[in-house]
């Protein structure tokens, strides 16, 4: 197996050991018609690891070699993320290797089993994980077992060329192909794209109310989707309305589609260009995220963004969007320094400090104001929010009393405190049915 393993061109880059400690077992057998019993201990335990690590079941073995083809960002496989199936030089290293990685796939595991008379070697080709959505990679771990099915029924490396090249263009590769969302990371001044695992499964109508609002930022993101014209979006308004709700809505909306979000904070801003240099010529969408966006009058973060969004000499790329929640308008604080240089010109009244500063919203297309709910809209929000919940069985009129009593102490009239009303009667509820106090 050590012969195959290093013919690997395009494949190569495994970045563990997994056939490495493999490798090494098959070799010795194949040798000397023996193996060392502890390494095949320790082959099956990183292979159990690696399953339970990402909720897989069925052949680990296979498992592992889908793994390595999702993950594996090679000239081969970017190129088949823009299209399906290519032709020259990289096509004859692509089916160079994936005769290799067929032979694999195909390995004959049966003799080293007997020879160790490990009944547990058995249990890495029919293994049950425990598949726990809140600690696994579900979109990885779902694309890992879909392929593995694939790959195993591939006649010949032909077979097997068409169906990873169909998997790259309709499923995507590496950590962009099963991550819908990812945190900015600096090691050694190198900058990084940290996959975020457990992502909110939020959709738009779990927002209630905001229909205007949720259909503008829809229609956006739709038409930017399409490769159609879109602006970068300012989400502004009170606390708690669902600005960022919405966003998180969006992302599950329309990832299947090619939307990913890379959450960036203010403090990161500098790194924004390098950023964008890493997405820029990938087969998604980016939305590049800014959450609870604010500047202090001393900050000075905001003119890296705003020569970004519009203003720099290199041209944000048509696959690059920048969506921003704010509760401020101006996003910049504005004090009363900012108007010493006040003038007066035709009874307008201008200032050079204050210009710079709103400018930046400026340079946001669409800008969409979430504002607090009157009263009878926090009533309607948390009436059709008890709906979801079987256990609270108060009339309406109960309802709005209770909920009416709740906002007054826990931060006044928004969606986000009518669902952490609907939250505590929920959970009351559970426990002692009908007798809630508050």
């Amino acid at each position: 197996m050590y012969d195959l393993i290093s013919k690997l061109t395009l494949y190569r880059n495994y970045n563990n050991s997994y056939l490495d400690n493999i490798s090494d077992i098959i070799t010795e057998f194949e040798n000397v018609n023996r193996s060392d019993n502890n390494k095949i201990n320790n082959f099956i335990y990183d292979l159990l690891n690696f399953a339970s690590e990402l909720g897989l079941s069925g052949n680990i073995w296979n498992n592992y070699l889908a793994y390595l083809i999702i993950i594996s960002e090679n000239p081969f496989s970017l190129q088949c993320e823009k299209r399906n199936g290519i032709n020259g030089s990289i096509k004859h290293f692509a089916l160079s290797d994936l005769k290799i990685i067929f032979k694999l796939i195909n390995y004959k595991f049966e003799n080293i089993r007997i020879l160790s008379k490990d009944s547990n070697f058995n249990y890495l080709f029919h293994f049950e994980a425990e598949n726990n959505k809140k600690i696994h990679n579900k979109n990885l771990s779902n694309k890992i077992m879909k392929l593995s099915k694939q790959i195993r029924i591939a006649k010949d490396e032909n077979e097997l060329y068409d169906i990873v090249t169909e998997f790259y263009y309709k499923n995507g590769l590496g950590e962009f192909g099963f991550s819908k969302a990812f945190r900015v990371k600096t090691i050694d001044n190198v900058i990084e794209l940290s996959p975020i695992i457990n992502t909110d499964d939020v959709v738009l109508s779990d927002l209630v109310g905001y229909e205007i609002q949720k259909k503008k930022l829809d229609d956006n993101t739709k038409a930017f989707i399409e490769g159609k014209e879109a602006n970068n979006v300012l989400l502004f308004g009170d606390s708690g309305t669902g600005k960022s709700t919405s966003v998180k809505a969006i992302l599950n909306k329309y990832y299947d589609q090619g939307l990913r979000i890379i959450e960036i904070y203010k403090h990161q801003f500098e790194y924004l260009s390098q950023v964008i240099n890493l997405v820029k010529n990938r087969n998604y969408k980016f939305i590049i995220y800014m959450d609870d966006l604010s500047f202090e009058e001393y900050e000075i973060e905001y003119k890296y963004l705003k020569a970004v969004i519009e203003g720099g000499i290199e041209i944000k790329p048509g696959n690059v969007l920048i969506y921003a929640t704010s509760n401020r308008r101006h996003i910049i604080r504005e004090t009363w320094t900012d108007r010493k240089d006040m003038e007066v010109v035709d009874d307008l009244h201008r200032s050079d400090t204050m210009e710079e500063k709103l400018s930046l919203v400026e340079r946001f297309g669409v800008t969409i104001n979430f504002s607090s709910p009157s009263m009878n809209e926090f009533n309607s929000i948390v009436c059709n929010l008890a709906k979801r919940y079987k256990n609270i069985n108060l009339t309406e009129e109960e309802l709005i009393a209770k909920a009416n009593i709740w906002e007054l102490s826990h931060g006044g009239k928004s969606g986000r405190t009518a669902q952490q009303f609907i939250n505590y009667l929920a959970g009351t509820y559970a426990s002692d049915e009908n007798n809630v106090s508050l």
